[in-house]
C-alpha cells in the first residue's frame, strides 16, 4: 500500500512540476514533503508536508461532501492538527480496493490506479482527548491531482488558509 500511494503521488506530483522527497524514517509522523521549485533565482521554493494513509475500508460516495477515516493512532492526529508557520502539513488518504491485484490496470492507453487520493488540511481541527482514535472528515472535492498540488502550493506562498 505505501508503495502504491507513494507512486501516486510521484506521479501527480510529477505532472504538477513538483519534487517529491520521501522521509526515509517517522518524522513527527510525516511521510513525504512536496516541493515546488522557485519561479527564478531570487524566489524561494514552496514545501507541503503530508502524512500518507491508505485503506481498503473506504469506497468515497462522491455524491456526498466527505467520507470518514479514523486514525490508528492518535499521535498521527495530533501531529496534522497543531499550529504550523511552515511548512503547512495535510492529510492524504488513498482509498483502494480490497484485493491487491485490482490496484492497477494496465492497458495500451496506460497505467490506471484504481481509486484515488483526497487531501485534508486539519490544523486547529479538535477531538477529545480521550479519543485514542479520532475521525476526521475528509471532503470528496479535495482529489489529489496536479492542479490540486499546485493550488495548495501557491495559497501557502500566498499565506492563504488551505481551509478555502
Amino acid at each position: 500500500m505505501e508503495q502504491l500511494q507513494q507512486g501516486y503521488i510521484k506521479s501527480v506530483a510529477a505532472t504538477a512540476g513538483l519534487a517529491v522527497e520521501v522521509v526515509p524514517v517517522d518524522v513527527y509522523g510525516y511521510d513525504i514533503r512536496l516541493i515546488k521549485p522557485p519561479r527564478d533565482a531570487m524566489d524561494e521554493e514552496s514545501a507541503l508536508l503530508a502524512q500518507l494513509k491508505c485503506t481498503t475500508q473506504i469506497v468515497p460516495d462522491v455524491s456526498r461532501e466527505h467520507f470518514s477515516y479514523q486514525f490508528t493512532k492518535r499521535q498521527y492526529f495530533d501531529h496534522l492538527v497543531k499550529p504550523r508557520r511552515y511548512p503547512k502539513a495535510i492529510l492524504i488518504v488513498m482509498t483502494t480496493p480490497t484485493r491487491q491485484s485490482d490496484w492497477t490496470e494496465v492497458t495500451h492507453d496506460g497505467l490506471w490506479t484504481r481509486r484515488s487520493c483526497y487531501w485534508a488540511y486539519l490544523e486547529g481541527v479538535h477531538a477529545d482527548p480521550s479519543i485514542k482514535k479520532p475521525t476526521v472528515h475528509i471532503p470528496t472535492k479535495n482529489k489529489v491531482d496536479a492542479a490540486s498540488l499546485i493550488e495548495i502550493l501557491d495559497k501557502i506562498d500566498r499565506g492563504e488558509s488551505l481551509n478555502d
